[in-house]
Protein backbone atom coordinates (compact mmCIF):
# COMPACT_ATOMS: atom_id res chain seq x y z
CA UNK A 1 0.00 0.00 0.00
CA UNK A 2 1.69 3.57 -1.13
CA UNK A 3 2.70 5.45 1.85
CA UNK A 4 1.73 8.70 -0.27
CA UNK A 5 -1.73 8.47 -1.91
CA UNK A 6 -2.84 10.71 -4.24
CA UNK A 7 -4.74 13.42 -2.87
CA UNK A 8 -7.77 15.22 -3.47
CA UNK A 9 -6.78 18.21 -5.88
CA UNK A 10 -8.65 21.70 -5.18
CA UNK A 11 -9.82 24.39 -7.47
CA UNK A 12 -6.96 25.52 -10.26
CA UNK A 13 -5.55 28.75 -9.33
CA UNK A 14 -5.77 30.47 -12.51
CA UNK A 15 -9.58 29.54 -12.88
CA UNK A 16 -9.85 31.44 -9.74
CA UNK A 17 -7.95 34.10 -10.24
CA UNK A 18 -9.81 34.88 -13.75
CA UNK A 19 -13.50 34.27 -12.33
CA UNK A 20 -12.57 36.85 -9.31
CA UNK A 21 -11.49 39.42 -11.85
CA UNK A 22 -14.65 38.79 -14.25
CA UNK A 23 -16.69 38.77 -11.47
CA UNK A 24 -15.07 41.94 -10.16
CA UNK A 25 -14.91 44.20 -13.06
CA UNK A 26 -18.10 42.56 -14.77
CA UNK A 27 -17.19 41.30 -17.93
CA UNK A 28 -14.95 38.75 -19.48
CA UNK A 29 -13.03 41.56 -22.04
CA UNK A 30 -12.15 43.78 -18.84
CA UNK A 31 -10.60 40.83 -16.99
CA UNK A 32 -8.66 39.36 -19.87
CA UNK A 33 -7.30 42.85 -20.24
CA UNK A 34 -6.21 42.73 -16.79
CA UNK A 35 -4.77 39.40 -16.97
CA UNK A 36 -3.19 40.23 -20.13
CA UNK A 37 -4.76 37.00 -22.00
CA UNK A 38 -7.76 36.80 -23.79
CA UNK A 39 -11.15 37.16 -23.67
CA UNK A 40 -11.59 33.37 -24.96
CA UNK A 41 -9.03 32.19 -22.11
CA UNK A 42 -10.94 33.60 -19.45
CA UNK A 43 -13.90 32.08 -20.59
CA UNK A 44 -12.35 28.54 -20.34
CA UNK A 45 -10.74 29.42 -17.33
CA UNK A 46 -13.94 29.82 -15.98
CA UNK A 47 -15.83 26.91 -17.30
CA UNK A 48 -13.12 24.81 -15.91
CA UNK A 49 -14.01 26.44 -12.43
CA UNK A 50 -17.33 25.96 -13.02
CA UNK A 51 -16.98 22.03 -14.16
CA UNK A 52 -14.95 21.45 -11.11
CA UNK A 53 -17.07 22.85 -8.74
CA UNK A 54 -20.07 21.40 -11.13
CA UNK A 55 -22.01 24.74 -10.54
CA UNK A 56 -22.92 27.95 -12.81
CA UNK A 57 -20.76 30.80 -11.56
CA UNK A 58 -22.24 33.50 -14.91
CA UNK A 59 -25.13 33.24 -16.66
CA UNK A 60 -24.54 33.96 -20.24
CA UNK A 61 -26.77 36.67 -22.46
CA UNK A 62 -26.23 38.43 -25.20
CA UNK A 63 -25.52 41.56 -23.83
CA UNK A 64 -23.06 40.15 -21.58
CA UNK A 65 -22.37 38.13 -18.56
CA UNK A 66 -24.42 38.24 -14.78
CA UNK A 67 -22.88 36.01 -12.01
CA UNK A 68 -25.09 33.40 -10.32
CA UNK A 69 -26.37 34.00 -6.98
CA UNK A 70 -23.50 31.06 -5.90
CA UNK A 71 -21.01 33.29 -8.39
CA UNK A 72 -21.52 36.39 -5.87
CA UNK A 73 -21.33 34.46 -3.00
CA UNK A 74 -18.00 32.81 -4.18
CA UNK A 75 -16.90 36.48 -5.42
CA UNK A 76 -16.93 38.06 -1.76
CA UNK A 77 -14.04 35.52 -0.23
CA UNK A 78 -12.25 35.24 -3.26
CA UNK A 79 -11.90 38.66 -3.66
CA UNK A 80 -11.04 39.41 0.17
CA UNK A 81 -8.24 36.91 -0.70
CA UNK A 82 -6.84 38.25 -3.68
CA UNK A 83 -7.01 41.87 -2.36
CA UNK A 84 -4.15 40.26 1.04
CA UNK A 85 -2.77 38.48 -1.66
CA UNK A 86 -1.81 41.66 -3.58
CA UNK A 87 -1.14 43.27 -0.50
CA UNK A 88 1.30 40.74 0.39
CA UNK A 89 3.16 41.50 -3.05
CA UNK A 90 3.54 44.83 -2.58
CA UNK A 91 5.00 44.35 0.79
CA UNK A 92 7.71 42.24 -0.75
CA UNK A 93 8.42 44.87 -3.06
CA UNK A 94 8.98 47.17 -0.75
CA UNK A 95 11.80 44.56 0.92
CA UNK A 96 13.74 44.37 -2.18
CA UNK A 97 16.59 46.75 -1.91
CA UNK A 98 17.36 47.38 -5.59
CA UNK A 99 13.59 48.94 -6.20
CA UNK A 100 11.93 48.78 -9.57
CA UNK A 101 9.19 51.21 -10.52
CA UNK A 102 6.69 49.53 -13.36
CA UNK A 103 5.53 52.88 -15.15
CA UNK A 104 1.68 52.27 -17.13
CA UNK A 105 1.02 54.57 -19.74
CA UNK A 106 -0.99 55.49 -22.97
CA UNK A 107 1.26 55.31 -25.98
CA UNK A 108 0.89 58.54 -26.99
CA UNK A 109 1.64 60.05 -23.62
CA UNK A 110 4.81 57.45 -23.35
CA UNK A 111 5.79 58.95 -26.82
CA UNK A 112 4.82 62.80 -26.52
CA UNK A 113 4.76 63.62 -23.01
CA UNK A 114 6.63 61.00 -20.92
CA UNK A 115 10.01 60.67 -23.27
CA UNK A 116 11.14 63.99 -23.06
CA UNK A 117 10.94 64.10 -19.19
CA UNK A 118 12.54 60.47 -18.68
CA UNK A 119 16.37 61.86 -18.47
CA UNK A 120 15.59 64.07 -15.49
CA UNK A 121 12.89 61.64 -14.02
CA UNK A 122 15.47 58.81 -13.96
CA UNK A 123 18.25 61.02 -12.53
CA UNK A 124 15.80 62.51 -9.84
CA UNK A 125 14.83 58.58 -8.99
CA UNK A 126 18.53 57.54 -8.44
CA UNK A 127 19.28 53.64 -7.95
CA UNK A 128 15.39 53.20 -8.76
CA UNK A 129 15.13 51.70 -11.87
CA UNK A 130 12.39 52.90 -14.21
CA UNK A 131 10.35 50.71 -16.72
CA UNK A 132 7.70 52.22 -19.27
CA UNK A 133 4.67 50.15 -20.87
CA UNK A 134 1.97 51.14 -23.25
CA UNK A 135 -1.20 50.42 -22.24
CA UNK A 136 -4.66 51.48 -23.23
CA UNK A 137 -6.22 51.03 -20.43
CA UNK A 138 -5.83 52.59 -16.70
CA UNK A 139 -4.22 48.96 -14.99
CA UNK A 140 -5.66 48.19 -11.40
CA UNK A 141 -2.82 49.21 -8.77
CA UNK A 142 -3.83 46.85 -6.67
CA UNK A 143 -3.87 43.98 -8.86
CA UNK A 144 -0.91 44.48 -11.29
CA UNK A 145 3.14 45.37 -11.20
CA UNK A 146 2.79 48.26 -11.35
CA UNK A 147 3.75 50.75 -8.95
CA UNK A 148 2.17 54.11 -10.94
CA UNK A 149 -0.32 54.93 -14.53
CA UNK A 150 -0.55 58.23 -15.96
CA UNK A 151 -3.89 58.17 -18.62
CA UNK A 152 -6.26 60.93 -20.57
CA UNK A 153 -9.24 60.64 -18.21
CA UNK A 154 -11.87 62.29 -15.80
CA UNK A 155 -9.82 62.78 -12.17
CA UNK A 156 -11.81 60.68 -9.66
CA UNK A 157 -10.83 62.83 -6.32
CA UNK A 158 -9.28 59.05 -4.98
CA UNK A 159 -6.44 59.21 -2.97
CA UNK A 160 -3.48 58.14 -4.70
CA UNK A 161 -4.24 60.48 -7.56
CA UNK A 162 -2.64 63.46 -8.96
CA UNK A 163 -4.23 65.88 -11.92
CA UNK A 164 -0.84 66.07 -12.91
CA UNK A 165 -1.65 68.65 -16.18
CA UNK A 166 -5.54 69.66 -17.54
CA UNK A 167 -6.36 68.69 -21.39
CA UNK A 168 -8.32 70.40 -23.81
CA UNK A 169 -9.73 69.51 -27.36
CA UNK A 170 -7.98 72.10 -30.32
CA UNK A 171 -7.57 71.73 -33.85
CA UNK A 172 -3.71 72.01 -34.67
CA UNK A 173 -1.68 72.08 -37.91
CA UNK A 174 1.36 73.06 -39.78
CA UNK A 175 1.53 77.13 -39.98
CA UNK A 176 1.01 77.40 -44.13
CA UNK A 177 -1.99 75.22 -43.26
CA UNK A 178 -3.13 77.25 -40.75
CA UNK A 179 -2.44 80.55 -43.16
CA UNK A 180 -5.73 79.27 -45.19
CA UNK A 181 -8.12 79.04 -42.16
CA UNK A 182 -10.35 81.77 -40.97
CA UNK A 183 -13.13 80.12 -39.54
CA UNK A 184 -14.10 76.67 -38.72
CA UNK A 185 -15.80 76.22 -41.94
CA UNK A 186 -12.49 76.31 -43.97
CA UNK A 187 -11.89 73.09 -42.10
CA UNK A 188 -14.50 71.13 -44.79
CA UNK A 189 -11.67 71.54 -47.60
CA UNK A 190 -8.83 70.06 -45.26
CA UNK A 191 -8.02 66.11 -44.43
CA UNK A 192 -9.30 65.96 -40.33
CA UNK A 193 -6.98 63.58 -38.62
CA UNK A 194 -8.06 61.43 -35.70
CA UNK A 195 -7.10 59.01 -33.40
CA UNK A 196 -9.05 56.11 -33.89
CA UNK A 197 -9.30 55.57 -29.90
CA UNK A 198 -10.69 59.07 -29.78
CA UNK A 199 -12.99 58.57 -32.78
CA UNK A 200 -15.58 61.13 -31.11
CA UNK A 201 -13.54 64.28 -30.09
CA UNK A 202 -13.97 65.80 -33.90
CA UNK A 203 -17.60 65.15 -33.40
CA UNK A 204 -17.14 67.01 -29.71
CA UNK A 205 -15.24 69.78 -31.13
CA UNK A 206 -17.71 70.32 -33.50
CA UNK A 207 -20.49 70.41 -31.41
CA UNK A 208 -19.32 72.79 -29.10
CA UNK A 209 -18.61 75.04 -31.80
CA UNK A 210 -21.30 74.97 -34.13
CA UNK A 211 -19.07 73.38 -36.91
CA UNK A 212 -20.82 70.94 -39.42
CA UNK A 213 -19.02 68.82 -41.94
CA UNK A 214 -20.22 68.20 -45.17
CA UNK A 215 -20.83 64.81 -46.80
CA UNK A 216 -17.37 64.58 -48.36
CA UNK A 217 -15.18 65.47 -45.63
CA UNK A 218 -11.81 63.93 -45.91
CA UNK A 219 -10.48 61.98 -43.03
CA UNK A 220 -8.06 59.94 -41.98
CA UNK A 221 -8.04 57.74 -38.71
CA UNK A 222 -4.32 56.30 -37.53
CA UNK A 223 -3.64 54.03 -34.26
CA UNK A 224 -0.75 55.56 -33.08
CA UNK A 225 -1.33 59.53 -32.10
CA UNK A 226 2.06 60.52 -32.86
CA UNK A 227 1.88 59.27 -36.10
CA UNK A 228 -1.22 61.49 -36.60
CA UNK A 229 0.44 64.82 -35.05
CA UNK A 230 3.71 64.03 -37.42
CA UNK A 231 1.10 64.24 -40.44
CA UNK A 232 0.10 67.23 -39.35
CA UNK A 233 3.33 68.78 -38.66
CA UNK A 234 3.94 67.44 -42.46
CA UNK A 235 0.81 69.64 -43.68
CA UNK A 236 -1.30 66.52 -44.54
CA UNK A 237 -4.18 67.92 -42.69
CA UNK A 238 -5.58 69.22 -39.47
CA UNK A 239 -5.34 67.00 -36.18
CA UNK A 240 -7.68 67.72 -33.70
CA UNK A 241 -5.14 67.44 -30.96
CA UNK A 242 -5.40 67.25 -27.09
CA UNK A 243 -3.62 69.81 -25.61
CA UNK A 244 -1.15 67.97 -23.23
CA UNK A 245 -0.27 66.25 -26.00
CA UNK A 246 0.34 68.94 -28.76
CA UNK A 247 2.07 70.91 -26.04
CA UNK A 248 5.42 70.52 -27.17
CA UNK A 249 5.12 70.90 -30.93
CA UNK A 250 2.86 74.11 -30.25
CA UNK A 251 5.65 75.62 -28.17
CA UNK A 252 7.96 74.61 -30.71
CA UNK A 253 6.31 76.64 -33.52
CA UNK A 254 6.16 73.26 -36.14
CA UNK A 255 2.02 73.12 -35.36
CA UNK A 256 -0.09 76.22 -34.49
CA UNK A 257 -3.97 76.53 -33.09
CA UNK A 258 -5.83 78.70 -35.99
CA UNK A 259 -8.67 79.06 -34.09
CA UNK A 260 -9.45 79.99 -30.41
CA UNK A 261 -12.23 77.78 -29.31
CA UNK A 262 -11.07 74.56 -27.07
CA UNK A 263 -13.17 72.27 -25.48
CA UNK A 264 -13.00 70.91 -21.74
CA UNK A 265 -13.97 67.39 -21.87
CA UNK A 266 -13.39 67.24 -17.91
CA UNK A 267 -10.30 65.03 -18.92
CA UNK A 268 -7.00 65.51 -17.59
CA UNK A 269 -3.63 64.00 -17.20
CA UNK A 270 -3.79 61.95 -13.89
CA UNK A 271 -0.97 59.89 -12.85
CA UNK A 272 -1.91 57.86 -10.21
CA UNK A 273 0.73 55.52 -7.42
CA UNK A 274 0.29 52.62 -5.36
CA UNK A 275 2.14 52.83 -1.85
CA UNK A 276 5.20 51.30 -3.38
CA UNK A 277 5.55 54.50 -5.72
CA UNK A 278 8.51 56.59 -4.25
CA UNK A 279 7.09 59.97 -2.58
CA UNK A 280 7.36 63.13 -4.57
CA UNK A 281 6.63 60.77 -7.93
CA UNK A 282 3.73 63.87 -9.58
CA UNK A 283 6.64 66.89 -8.54
CA UNK A 284 9.30 64.96 -10.49
CA UNK A 285 6.81 65.00 -13.38
CA UNK A 286 5.83 68.90 -12.90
Amino acid sequence: MSVSPPRPKGPPLNALRAFEAAARLGSFTAAASELSVTAGAVSQQIKTLESWANARLFERRAQGVVLTVEGRALSVPLTRGFDALAEAGNMLKRFNPKRVLNFATLPSIAQLWLQPRLPALRSALGEISLSVYALETPPDLTRTAFECSLFLREPSGQAGEVVVADDALLPVCAPEVAARLQAPEDLRNEVLLQDESWQEDWDVWAQAVGFETHQNQQSAGYSLYAMALADAVAGYGVLLGHRVLVAAALEAGTLVAPFEQEVDQGRALVLEASDAAPEGLAALLA
